[in-house]
């Protein structure tokens, strides 16, 4: 039985910086960047928590960096004189981490509140991420008075933390009814949920108290917004009730065309007296997927 190869060394191995060359050069203003003042940030107060990744060492000792120049940058400007790093035994570094992949804001806030249940104060923490105070107490306190069905639709999105401010002003049925209009929608932002919260029946309000008004918009223009957000509503029920069968006909449909075309006689038949009936019916042969991808 053959045994894998691992991409690194398991144990990290702590080298000098001036041993570490970077494969790449820095980008133009990367040291003024929000995220590299947050990685600074974070080293100093908390350490450097990802290795380095480098390759193995050339005759003169050297590594080449193949992922973690920001964090390399950032140690030198601590004036770190070592750092752990991560020795490859692949000199390729699309293997590593060049590909990110954002948590999810409930994700995030689960860490964050994590943090703080084990002892760790919000001012450590909006210190080590660089960011202000306020913002660390809105994602710790992201998810109260949020239903669970809500939280659920939402796992896998990214949003503002000022996103549960709003939501939690609207009951749980209103909750679900918002959310499934913006996913919908393809629109998580507070402008849009702060848009729905004004068109809200004050029976649908926490405390049925009917929120501020909006700027610009006048009792008229909110009454409509309200039905026009009611048909919607109804119209996606409609849709999701006949989605699956839709797509199930369509797959039969386009198998059938396919059986059809391969035909000579009828394909030889509709390019003579239907073209653009062939033509259409190609199309959807073609078809590969429902989203266009």
């Amino acid at each position: 039985m053959s045994q894998t190869t691992l991409g690194f060394v398991p144990d990290p191995l702590t080298l000098p910086l001036d041993r570490i060359l970077p494969s790449r050069k820095s980008p133009e203003g990367i040291l003024a960047s929000r995220k590299f003042k947050q990685i600074v940030a974070s080293i100093q107060e908390i350490g450097l928590i990802e290795p380095l990744s480098v390759g193995k060492a050339d005759k003169a000792g050297q590594h080449i960096l193949l992922d973690g120049h920001m964090r390399l940058l950032a140690l030198q400007q601590l004036e770190f004189t070592d750092a752990p790093c991560l020795v490859s035994t692949d000199d390729e570094s699309y293997t590593y981490n060049n590909r990110i992949n954002r948590i999810p804001s409930i994700q995030e806030h689960h860490m964050l509140r994590r943090a703080v249940e084990s002892g760790v104060t919000p001012e450590r923490l909006a210190k080590a991420l660089n960011v202000d105070i306020s913002q660390i107490y809105k994602k710790v306190s992201l998810l109260d008075g949020i239903c669970p069905e809500v939280v659920e639709m939402l796992k896998d999105q990214h949003f503002a933390a000022n996103l549960g401010s709003v939501l939690r002003k609207l009951k749980p049925i209103r909750q679900v009814e918002c959310v499934e209009l913006m996913l919908t929608a393809n629109n998580m932002t507070v402008t849009y949920a702060t848009a729905l919260l004004a068109a809200t029946p004050p029976h649908l309000l926490v405390g049925e108290t009917k929120p501020r008004k909006m700027r610009g918009i006048t009792a008229e223009q909110m009454a409509r917004m309200e039905r026009e957000m009611g048909s919607i509503q109804g119209q996606l029920k409609l849709v999701e009730k006949s989605y699956g069968q839709d797509v199930l006909i369509l797959v039969l449909a386009r198998g059938y065309l396919g059986k059809l075309i391969d035909n000579k006689t009828v394909f030889r038949f509709l390019s003579q007296r239907q073209p653009d009936v062939l033509a259409e019916f190609e199309n959807t042969i073609q078809t590969v997927a429902l989203d266009g991808k």
